[in-house]
């Protein structure tokens, strides 16, 4: 990941996953963006790392594994305490907000 540009451009591909319901691309296109700043120590991987969380929390959902609900849950309370208003990151935080009402969680 060279710039915030970069980012953007994967937030916005991770936000088209979550309109189409592909929670696991969401989460893997993210995850793949999170891994560099994660080892630059980047203040931003974290909050990125609520995201993934989150979107995997809803692929677990959709795929009615057991205990799905409250394993999806914990994960979204979680990423509460991770995320933060990154300029960059609003509008996921935003569709994760949306969708995470829609499950009713």
């Amino acid at each position: 990941m060279n710039s915030r540009d970069d980012l953007t451009k994967v937030v916005e591909d991770f936000c088209k996953y979550l309109d189409s319901r592909e929670y696991f691309k969401a989460h893997e296109i993210l995850e793949e963006a999170w891994h560099p700043l994660r080892r630059a120590k980047d203040p931003i991987a974290r909050p990125i790392k609520g995201l993934i969380n989150a979107a995997i929390a809803f692929e677990h959902l959709k795929r009615n594994r057991p205990k799905s609900y409250r394993v999806a849950k914990i994960t979204i309370d979680s990423y509460d305490r991770k995320i933060t208003q990154e300029s960059c990151l609003k509008k996921a935080i935003a569709r994760v907000e949306y969708i995470r009402k829609q499950w009713n969680i």
